[in-house]
């Protein structure tokens, strides 16, 4: 096999890969000659079949499976030779392939990018704020009266008071559309809470000011993305009574509370929401840091980029924020989407973030732990109830959802190595301020 570079500029690199047709050949023969001995053909006795017979039958396939052979050897001794780091699997082409006849040379034209040389980060003078808030009484008694709320009975009104927002009122409906019933919009005796948004917008408003006993057709219009596609954008009327109309009573803020939410006392429940905010303070605290640290990287450190992975993130970015702008589309069928100067950009950012963030973790012996796999994969599982078996199987025999659950572990270990060797200062700050630190990390 001869090799011949055609291309060395930057990160990409292309070569001329030429197997002669004398040495191809030689390879089918071999082939032949190794599996004559074992094969059967009618007419002749096992092992005694003529070479000559083998290769008319055999020939062609042995001659694919040898061609492929030789190219995959010759590519794997080359990156394995040259230390080549293809950042993505490397493109083959075969440069005489509509008129390449056996007895020709295979010509074979092999290009990719390499992964960049990733320069050493001087983190001494990186600095870091970590906001830090105190889980205060009141943020506890906040989180009490919400799920006292939650936890709330509804009490009959006196009779003849009208419903308000926030009442449940338990109401018969039927749904016509175009004067026909349709199925699913029919329910007896459903308990409804005004101002819930459960139902179609615009049918809670207008069981305000009804009173038990009344019949009140209400009109609505289905919305252009609801799920049943015969609804679709489609005018109903819904014939609707009321039974009774109940003003909400938050539970009371005790111990019987507190056991219904799995703690033994008021006490211990305080001590559960206590832990829980401190949590919560500390994991919004971390990834308004970590975003700090990424936007110092990113400023700090600059390398030549392959573009292969820049255009593939960049096709990612821009197909992901289609959907979150159409929700109703489902699927591919949308045509290609073409990414803007801004996604490339952020695919840029996110490419170079991964490539130096995976080098640090290298260099450092980052590992993902078996256990810390496990703990993912039944975190994940949990959001598939009753199917958990099913999904464990299917990331048992995926190797690349494996490696979807094990790039974000390995990331913030990574990362929490580098918060260890950075200047961090602690700055209290109150909820609302860490609040608003995250909601700008939104908008980023």
């Amino acid at each position: 096999m001869q090799v011949t570079e055609t291309l060395n500029e930057g990160l990409k690199r292309g070569y001329r890969f030429t197997l002669p047709a004398a040495d191809l050949a030689a390879e089918v023969d071999r082939q032949l000659a190794e599996a004559q001995p074992t094969v059967e053909m009618k007419g002749f006795r096992k092992g005694k079949v003529p070479m000559a017979l083998l290769k008319k039958q055999f020939g062609p396939r042995v001659l694919g499976d040898a061609m492929q052979k030789a190219i995959d050897d010759a590519l794997r001794t080359h990156l394995e030779g040259s230390n080549a780091r293809p950042a993505m699997q490397p493109k083959i082409e075969m440069e005489n392939g509509e008129t390449w006849k056996e007895g020709d040379d295979v010509v074979v034209n092999v290009s990719y990018e390499n992964l960049p040389e990733i320069p050493e980060v001087d983190l001494s003078g990186v600095e870091l704020e970590r906001l830090v808030v105190k889980a205060e009484e009141s943020a506890v008694t906040e989180a009490l009266e919400n799920l006292a709320k939650n936890a709330q009975n509804f009490d009959g009104k006196p009779e003849g008071e009208a419903a308000e927002q926030g009442d449940q009122v338990v109401v018969d409906f039927k749904g016509f559309v175009d004067g026909e019933a349709f199925e699913g919009g029919e329910a007896e005796g459903y308990p409804l809470v005004l101002g819930s948004g459960s139902f179609i917008p615009g049918f809670e408003d207008q069981l305000v000011g009804a009173k038990a006993g009344d019949a009140v057709k209400v009109d609505v219009t289905f919305p252009d993305d609801y799920g049943a596609p015969h609804l679709k954008g489609k005018e109903a009327v819904f014939e609707t009574t009321v039974h009774s109309v109940k003003a909400p009573k938050p539970a009371e803020i005790n111990d019987e509370l507190a056991k219904r939410f799995g703690a033994d006392d008021l006490e211990g429940l305080k001590s559960q929401i206590s832990e829980r905010l401190k949590a919560e303070y500390k994991g919004a605290s971390r990834a308004v840091m970590k975003r700090a640290l990424l936007d110092r990287l990113d400023e700090q450190v600059k390398f030549e980029l392959p573009e292969a992975l820049v255009d593939a993130e960049a096709a990612q970015i821009a197909h992901q924020l289609w959907h979150e702008e159409h929700p109703e589309e489902q699927g591919h069928n949308h045509g290609s989407i073409e990414p803007t100067e801004e996604h490339r950009s952020l695919a840029e950012r996110r490419v170079r973030l991964g490539l130096l963030l995976a080098d640090i973790g290298q260099k450092n012996e980052v590992q993902v732990s078996d256990q810390e796999m496990t703990q993912a994969v039944m975190q994940q599982a949990r959001q598939f109830p009753g199917q958990e078996k099913a999904f464990f199987e299917f990331i048992q025999q995926n190797p690349q959802a494996q490696q979807q659950l094990r790039a974000p572990l390995f990331e913030d270990k990574v990362v929490d190595l580098i918060f260890d060797k950075v200047n961090v200062t602690d700055k209290e700050v109150t909820k609302d301020e860490l609040e608003k630190a995250i909601e700008a990390l939104d908008q980023i």
